[in-house]
């Protein structure tokens, strides 16, 4: 199979980035269009009631997934870093790593995930009414979770070492297999979220089975063999390092999300519906932007394993004027199309259309502001750095959010869905200042020592 890396060591950043990113940012539209079907086709078939209950499990799903995912992140870190020193055995090693850390992560989501969602469902004090809804389709998609982690970290080492299409292309047979079987289960035989949990699962098995071939097929570092692989203890340890502090983060972002469902829950169904129709819009505005972390990421942790710090520092300027102009334009689009695109999830309640359109206000106009702060955490994280990125988004992102939702949130006159709102804001703000002026104090500290290096080792003896 034809390796299709793009060079992050040489050659013109800015194209090179582009030409990188795009396909990240399509592959995450498809995998969110292919979610919206979910919410789209249970909506238009079965009622907002519907929607609501997959809407309630989003917080909660990323809250308990998301701590085994950052260890994809630690993947793709590390063999970018090998791939930067020129080091085929240690890519060897990580590759053959991954896989059977993502098959043993994906038991433990399984049986966690199983066995505790209705437990904490109601713990999010999700009406009783939508309870029942919500714990089926949770069962099933953790049923199969195991199949989201194998594509993960696969697609994780393929877009360290320079190959973000063959996840588009994989992404996109899963996801038109996705819509099909949903269309299907809901209208064929008569299912609701059952169906769309169901279809979820066999599409993410697709992707999965695909990714895997893929590395088997490859000619350079990155091939897999099944007969080689095996646990290898420094690159794990490595994974774990920079992984277990990405993904400790990225649930503690969940935590903060999960008290705000919950605070969204008291509202009631209506504005639940509203809220997770919205949500799953402004996700086509994140994920655009969040392509540019992924980007940063592993440009800057090919580039630091290259130890060419001079194109470090030119990668996050980049990756960060790039993210603002996105989110600004995508965000105003989605913003001044509301009430259409949130129509076609709901078709039942004005009411819940206008809760939606509030989210979409507060949260759309502002988002860059949330891609300036992903981009700056994934800058660290190519740094090899990842215990400073996740105490910032603990105090800056959670901490603030937390605060707000039990002081400010709790005043009578501010006690709305729009104060909630704003929480989000404030955090990103905070968040990402700290964030850049810490990466600066570490790229600064790094190239100076770099100079040090370089001086020792050509200084005559």
């Amino acid at each position: 199979m034809k390796n299709r890396n793009t060079s992050m060591l040489e050659g013109p950043l800015f194209s090179n980035i582009v030409s990188y990113t795009i396909p990240i940012i399509l592959t995450s539209v498809l995998q969110l269009l292919f979610n919206a079907a979910d919410l789209i086709i249970v909506g238009q078939y079965r009622g907002s009631l519907c929607i609501a209950a997959v809407g309630a499990t989003g917080s909660l799903t990323g809250l308990i997934v998301n701590l085994f995912l950052g260890f994809s992140v630690g993947t793709g870190v590390t063999v970018a870093h090998a791939y930067g020193q020129n080091d085929s055995e240690a890519i060897h090693r990580t590759v053959h790593t991954a896989l059977p850390t993502a098959l043993i992560s994906g038991a433990l989501l399984s049986v966690i995930g199983m066995t505790f969602c209705e437990t904490f469902l109601k713990l999010m004090k999700t009406p009783t009414e939508v309870l029942p809804l919500s714990t089926i389709y949770m069962r099933i998609y953790f049923g199969g979770i195991i199949f989201n982690m194998v594509y993960n970290f696969c697609a994780s080492i393929l877009r360290a070492a320079g190959d973000t299409k063959s996840p588009l292309v994989f992404l996109f047979l899963a996801g038109v297999i996705n819509v099909i079987l949903n269309i299907m289960f809901v209208t064929l035989f008569n299912m609701d979220v059952d169906g769309v949990a169901l279809a979820t699962v066999i599409s993410q098995a697709v992707s999965a089975v695909l990714v895997v071939i893929a590395l088997m097929q490859r000619t350079d570092a990155c091939r897999l063999f099944l007969s080689k692989i095996k646990i290898y203890k420094v690159q794990l340890l490595k994974i774990i390092r920079i992984g277990l502090p990405a993904g400790l983060q990225s649930s503690l972002f969940a935590i903060s999300n999960v008290i705000i469902q919950s605070s969204v829950n008291s509202f009631g169904d209506i504005v639940m519906s509203g809220n997770a129709a919205a949500a799953n819009l402004e996700g086509f505005v994140y994920v655009c932007m969040n392509a540019f972390h992924q980007t940063a990421v592993n440009f800057i942790g090919q580039n630091v394993g290259a130890k060419q710090y001079e194109r470090v520092f030119k990668i996050l300027k980049i990756c960060l004027a790039s993210v603002s102009a996105l989110g600004i334009v995508a965000g105003a689009g989605v913003f001044a199309f509301a009430k259409p695109l949130l129509s076609i999830y709901i078709t039942d309640s004005a009411e819940a259309i206008s809760y939606g359109v509030i989210r979409l206000t507060y949260i759309c106009l502002s988002y860059f502001l949330c891609g300036l702060m992903d981009v700056s955490s994934g800058a660290l994280r190519g740094m090899g750095v990842s215990v400073a990125p996740m105490i910032i988004s603990i105090l800056g992102v959670c901490g603030i959010r937390i605060a707000w939702i039990y002081t400010i949130f709790q005043m009578e006159r501010f006690h709305s869905t729009q104060w909630l709102y704003i929480s989000y804001l404030v955090s990103w703000s905070v968040t990402f200042l700290i964030q850049f002026t810490v990466f600066l104090f570490i790229y600064t500290h790094r190239v100076k020592k770099l100079k040090q290096e370089t001086t020792l080792r050509d200084s005559p003896v």
